[in-house]
């Protein structure tokens, strides 16, 4: 009952709120005039005393109590000889406001509410969470907050901190996990993406010496030697990342989903992707972007100024077969990462826009998208528009 009386008292509120401009809005227009006439009324006043102080001549005079007079009879001409009307009243609009807008509410709260549904405070959400991610967030702080030393809630806690955006406190969970669980590859390299994202990208110093901890536990880990080659790459030793990408996409599956962003930096680093070779293992000669045979023969005389040169050309017809054919999500991702590689953010950022513009960000590429945009330190701002 309660609660059908707030919406009442609501409803009568909102009705005054919006009933008052129209019901004072005749009475607003006889304040006006009368206030008018009153104005012309002090200035016949005021020109009796300037000509008795002798301020004007009696012609000036004459002339300006016409002109005044004039106006007065104007305003006095718009005003009724008799009594005053009542005010016209918006019947239609006050009664759509007074009737068929609660009753329009109400039919729509009845239809698609729950005035049955009981208030669940925040205690009771934390008990049955369900999907609600950020639920299932303060519940896991919540517990760690009592139980500080429990790893394993720090494990299960970090990874739900890094895809949410919280990277600083990721990197908290993950360092608490490592330090009460002890060192594993997947915590190491859940710390190193951390500290990548926390300086856009860049595979720093420290970030580097915990990959190379979690390649101690797991020599074959891809993650790690794929990160450690891109630091190489992003220290300007060209040589080093194109043999150390090599070596990871020889050691990594034909059908590896890592393979052609490794080979994209082969290729950027100068050397000859697996994909150019239509008898390497996993070999797509057709997809956009790979160069082919004559390419590879030919990279190998080049210097490595020409070799960039061509470099260039290979990502300019990537990006023209692209702009025929938007629909080759691989394509976008080696087109965004190139532009970044070869130091040109503003193509980089374009090409993210019409990559997401083919996969929108609430498809899975789309998010794939955003996240190299962000591991490359690409602004994200408008591209989603």
């Amino acid at each position: 009952m309660l609660f059908w009386i707030l919406v009442a008292a609501l409803t009568a509120a909102l009705a005054v709120i919006l009933l008052y401009p129209l019901l004072r809005g005749a009475k607003a227009a006889d304040n006006i005039r009368a206030g008018e006439a009153a104005v012309y009324c002090d200035q016949l006043r005021e020109l009796d005393r300037d000509l008795d102080g002798g301020l004007i001549t009696p012609e000036e005079a004459d002339y300006a109590r016409a002109e005044i007079g004039r106006r007065l009879i104007a305003v006095s001409a718009d005003e009724p000889a008799e009594t005053p009307k009542p005010a016209r009243h918006h019947r239609f609009t006050e009664a759509f406001v007074l009737l068929v807008l609660p009753v329009l509410g109400l039919c729509l709260y009845l239809t698609t509410g729950r005035p049955d549904l009981p208030s669940q405070p925040l205690e009771a959400r934390l008990e049955n969470p369900g999907n609600d991610v950020a639920v299932l967030i303060t519940k896991a702080e919540r517990h760690l907050a009592e139980k500080p030393d429990d790893g394993k809630g720090w494990d299960v806690l970090a990874p739900i901190y890094f895809r949410t955006m919280r990277v600083n406190d990721a990197q908290v969970a993950y360092r608490n996990a490592i330090r009460l669980l002890g060192p594993s590859p997947v915590r190491l390299d859940g710390l190193a993406e951390t500290l990548m994202a926390v300086s856009d990208g860049v595979v720093t110093e420290e970030a580097r010496q915990v990959l190379e901890q979690s390649l101690t536990l797991q020599p074959d880990n891809p993650r790690a030697r794929f990160y450690i080659a891109l630091s190489m790459e992003q220290a300007g030793r060209p040589d080093e990342a194109r043999q150390a990408f090599e070596a990871l996409a020889k050691q990594s599956p034909s059908d590896a989903p890592w393979l052609p962003l490794v080979n994209q930096h082969i290729a950027m680093n100068g050397g000859a992707p697996a994909g150019a070779n239509p008898a390497a293992p996993g070999a797509n000669p057709s997809a956009p972007g790979n160069p082919t045979q004559q390419d590879v023969a030919a990279a190998e005389n080049m210097s490595a100024g020409d070799r960039q040169q061509m470099i260039r050309g290979m990502v300019e017809s990537l990006d023209a077969k692209l702009s025929e054919d938007p629909n080759n999500f691989e394509g976008w991702v080696r087109l965004v990462r190139s532009y970044a590689v070869l130091n040109d953010k503003d193509r980089a950022a374009g090409a993210l826009k019409r990559g997401l513009a083919a996969f929108p960000p609430p498809g899975e590429e789309g998010r794939q998208l955003l996240a190299l945009a962000r591991e490359l330190g690409i602004a994200t701002e408008g591209a989603t528009q």
